[in-house]
């Protein structure tokens, strides 16, 4: 575990440019930092300037950025991570910890493509059942346009894919920062309500605002 994470970042910092951070990027750094350690910092810097080099990158090359990003990260299942059946990181506290389950993944690629200025309405949390693995599991949904097939983020199989082409996956709700759909098939799904029905969904929102971190039970960081 240690020399990947010492890995993670030996690739990762010299690959990307560096822009000066903003203070509020500094503010979350040092915070991270000093409740996580230093290593958890560099992910954060990391982080904020994959952010900062994917600002002006066309829609799909955003994807491929944020997706390849967040990938480098563990799997680690909640009860592992968290001592926690359910518990959804944000993404200081993903990065904070180096490791998470699928929805710790698809919210940090979610919310740093939404940063990175890609509509709402493009993006859905979609949970699916992952036929294969015969388990629940979360990916990030991109919509081109409101009646397009959506393309498919997932820390599963790396590779962005079409969804018709992730016969292994069957939808069976999606959400996004407003909306829940129950799922029909493939499709874009029935408007079933507002996310804000989904407890966790405003736990996380909650804890977002106000910057609150957790430490999970186990150290992946080495």
């Amino acid at each position: 575990m240690r020399k990947r994470a010492t890995l993670f970042l030996l690739f990762l910092l010299p690959s990307i440019m560096t822009f000066a951070l903003s203070d509020s990027d500094s503010q979350w750094i040092e915070k991270v930092a000093n409740f996580y350690g230093d290593r958890a910092g560099k992910r954060v810097t990391a982080w904020r300037n994959v952010v900062a080099n994917s600002a002006n990158l066309s829609e799909t090359e955003k994807l491929a950025a944020v997706n390849n990003f967040f990938n480098q990260l563990y799997f680690v299942n909640d009860i592992d991570l968290w001592g926690k059946k359910d518990y959804w990181a944000t993404p200081l506290e993903f990065l904070g910890s180096a490791a998470g389950d699928c929805e710790d993944f698809s919210i940090a690629k979610y919310f740093t493509l939404r940063e990175l200025g890609i509509d709402d309405k493009k993006l859905r949390l979609v949970y699916v059942k992952a036929i294969k693995l015969n388990q629940f599991h979360m990916v990030v949904a991109y919509y081109p346009t409101a009646s397009s097939e959506p393309v498919l983020l997932d820390n599963i199989d790396p590779e962005i894919k079409m969804a018709s082409k992730r016969r292994d996956l069957l939808p069976v709700y999606s959400f996004n920062g407003s909306r829940l759909w129950l799922m029909k098939e493939r499709g874009k799904g029935e408007l079933a309500g507002k996310s804000s029905r989904l407890g966790l969904w405003n736990d996380l929102r909650a804890r977002m605002g106000t910057v609150k971190l957790n430490k999970p039970i186990k150290n992946y960081d080495g």
